[in-house]
């Protein structure tokens, strides 16, 4: 569970980094640096979802961005 709460956070985190370096200054390094970062923390979190979360409430992390803190915010996830 605490991998699934780490990648989820860092999905979130990046996405948020991410949208804002396009509408501000664009800087291609760092999307280039940041999109790989989040690519392999939705993938965490889907995986470590889906290992842990026992209820219907791990398909959410299949929303990309915020999927693992909505999965992680239901009663049964824990």
């Amino acid at each position: 569970m605490r991998v699934l709460k780490i990648a989820a956070a860092v999905e979130a985190l990046t996405l948020v980094l991410l949208l804002g370096n396009l509408v501000t200054v664009h800087v291609p390094e760092l999307s280039s640096l940041l999109g790989p970062v989040h690519g392999t923390a939705y993938l965490i979190t889907i995986a470590a979802a889906l290992a842990a979360i026992p209820t219907r409430a791990r398909w959410l992390s299949l929303i990309p961005g915020i999927g693992g803190l909505l999965a992680l915010s239901r009663p049964s996830a824990g």
